[in-house]
């Protein structure tokens, strides 16, 4: 640890630029889209190998955006709830919002990977070191001025390869479980949208739907029930049981109240109506979600094309609330759905259920594999670990 020094972000860099915006909302600033665009919402301790914007050419140039290299370290500034702070490193050419700090680091003084898993063990720091009254958000002079440790180079590629194994081995079985989710959702649609199912040259359309087929209410196939209410001071980092809110796991707590896999919906906030999977076995369901499981009568209806199902039925469009956007059991209830045909059901859960298994255990070893790299990175960066 003796040879570890401490050095200012800013003098280990090459460049320090923030990001942009187009400087109005023209069309042909984000068409074609062709150039990546980072929003800090995308910005959560990840490598960026994709992002769910673009911009034009012509709209990187009417910005005060810069193309950035590969390889660079991304710190949110500002934004929603507690993204300040968060960093990420970028795998592509892209480009970022205004709400961005882009650390281009000089390759002789430090590792640039090193320097991210460095940041990864500061975000409180970061924290503590927001500025401004009425929206505190970090800045590029305070991003500039802040301290980080650092060894020796050899030393930095050392502890980044050690970490950057964890990483690598998660990011090719998060490419697994999409290449699984999106064979199971190209399935559904070819026969329960497109309705190419096995059969459906021989089968009638009757008042527009196939034969077999029957319009009902939502709730006459599921039983669809609030989870429960759990207070946020109870909900821990990490624990026995995952907690879903309404956007997946939001920590952990010591009982569990669902012990199935089951389909969520959620029922609070601006994502009201969204159909949601959970992965564990045992996990405490809050009520910012219906639970969802079919009647006995409709027990065929598995989880693979439950998920599948619901996703396309517009919960959304029945939300109520303008202020803060909810969906309730007397809305639920207004929701119609088309239900296929029992053995066309059973037939698509037979071939999709794998896929399902897969991506449980896949997502088990993602976890398995976050939580040793988390354990080890401030041992590493600490210098208690000698690589």
């Amino acid at each position: 640890m003796s040879e570890w020094k401490k050095v200012k972000l800013g003098d280990i860099c090459e460049r320090v630029t923030s990001g942009g915006t187009p400087k109005a909302n023209v069309s042909s600033y984000y068409f074609p889209p062709i150039i990546p665009w980072l929003k800090t919402k995308e910005v959560n301790y990840c490598r960026i190998t994709e992002t769910e914007n673009f911009i034009s050419e012509e709209g990187l140039n009417n910005s005060s955006a810069k193309l950035i290299a590969p390889n660079s370290v991304i710190i949110a500034m500002y934004g929603q709830g507690d993204t300040a702070g968060r960093v990420a490193i970028n795998k592509i050419p892209l480009t970022t919002n205004q709400a961005c700090c882009n650390l281009t680091i000089d390759e002789s003084k430090a590792d640039y990977e090193f320097i991210y898993y460095q940041l990864c063990t500061l975000y409180n720091k970061m924290v503590s070191l927001k500025a401004g009254a009425a929206q505190p958000n970090l800045n590029a002079q305070i991003i500039k001025n802040l301290e980080v440790l650092l060894p020796s180079l050899p030393t930095q590629h050392r502890i980044a390869t050690i970490l950057s194994r964890y990483d690598s081995l998660i990011e090719n079985y998060q490419k697994q479980i999409k290449l699984l989710e999106e064979a199971a959702q190209r399935l559904y649609k070819e026969w329960f949208v497109d309705l190419h199912f096995p059969g459906h040259e021989n089968t009638k359309i009757v008042d527009g739907v196939p034969e077999g087929w029957e319009k009902m209410p939502v709730d006459s196939i599921y039983s669809i029930k609030y989870g429960k209410n759990l207070s946020t001071k109870l909900i821990t980092p990490t624990g026995k049981y995952p907690v879903y809110g309404a956007n997946g796991v939001i920590g952990y707590y010591d009982v569990a109240n669902c012990n199935n896999q089951v389909v969520l919906i959620t029922s609070r906030g601006n994502g009201s109506g969204d159909v949601l999977m959970t992965y564990h076995k045992d996990a405490f369901i809050t009520n910012n979600s219906f639970v969802v499981s079919p009647l006995d009568d409709y027990s065929y209806c598995q989880l693979p094309f439950t998920y599948q199902f619901l996703k396309n039925a517009n919960f959304r469009a029945v939300r109520t609330g303008a202020a803060q956007p909810q969906l309730t059991n007397q809305s639920i209830h207004t929701v119609d759905v088309v239900l296929p045909s029992k053995d066309i059901i059973i037939e698509y859960c037979d071939i999709v259920s794998y896929c399902n298994i897969k991506i449980v255990i896949l997502k088990n070893q993602i976890r398995l594999l976050s939580e040793a790299r988390d354990r080890l990175l401030p041992k590493l960066m600490s210098g208690e670990i000698d690589v």
